[in-house]
């Protein structure tokens, strides 16, 4: 049986994106760094892959979706286009989630060297906080994904005996108090790219992991960016 066509779409930061994979490798990709334009932008980008690879959306078997955590907001667009395009098609699911996509690209593009000893991948929660975890040189988790301070996340990996390798939008953000630290953030800027999303996708769909649509969970770690008024009676 070969490959499937898979759908990779990413809206976890200020980024939207989306790619195509056969077992030829990525077919097309597109994203967008506008910011709060995931709802408007991901459709169409999704249309123009398709024309430009010359795939019907019937022909798509899997989608893979970045799960968070991330923006509240993105990651419902993207999410919820994702689950609704999976019913539609009678497509199987692959769950991503931001840290691990921003952890393997790191990987990937520093496979040369690794002079670190691990990864730890900070992705910006807004509100002063970031989403982080850590991984091995490889892109392979060693912690599960938290929420924490700036100068907490600082200060931990200070004290941490490992040489470690901060990537993310987070890191950017706060590039100040992890300065300060003595962390190097000259290769900081690593987003999470619907083209790993597709590649990490087809080794789970090789291993047999993947899910229904039905079972899709957004990683959220707190509550939503926006919240309502509240009034006093």
């Amino acid at each position: 049986m070969a490959p499937p066509i898979i759908l990779g779409i990413e809206s976890a930061t200020s980024r939207v994106g989306c790619a195509l994979r056969d077992a030829s490798g990525v077919l097309a990709a597109r994203e967008s760094a506008q910011p709060r334009r995931h709802a408007e932008s991901l459709v169409p980008q999704i249309a123009a892959i398709l024309r430009e690879s010359g795939v019907a959306a019937a022909d798509i078997e899997v989608i893979a979706v970045d799960v968070g955590p991330g923006l509240y907001t993105g990651l419902r667009v993207g999410i919820t286009t994702a689950v609704t395009m999976a019913h539609a098609l009678d497509a199987v699911m692959v769950p991503v989630t931001s840290l691990e996509l921003v952890a393997r690209r790191a990987a990937d593009e520093g496979a040369a060297e690794r002079s670190w000893e691990r990864i730890d991948a900070v992705v910006d929660a807004r509100r002063g906080e970031l989403f982080h975890a850590a991984f091995t040189p490889e892109g392979d988790w060693i912690s599960k994904p938290d929420v924490v301070d700036p100068q907490g996340l600082a200060e931990m990996l200070r004290s941490a005996a490992a040489e470690t390798l901060l990537v993310g939008d987070g890191v950017e953000a706060h590039a100040e108090v992890f300065a300060q630290a003595g962390f190097s953030i000259g290769r900081c800027s690593v987003y999470p790219s619907a083209e790993t999303i597709v590649e990490l996708a087809a080794a789970a769909v090789a291993a047999g992991e993947v899910v229904n649509a039905d079972s899709i969970r957004p990683l959220y770690l707190r509550g939503p960016d926006a919240q309502p008024i509240r009034t006093v009676a």
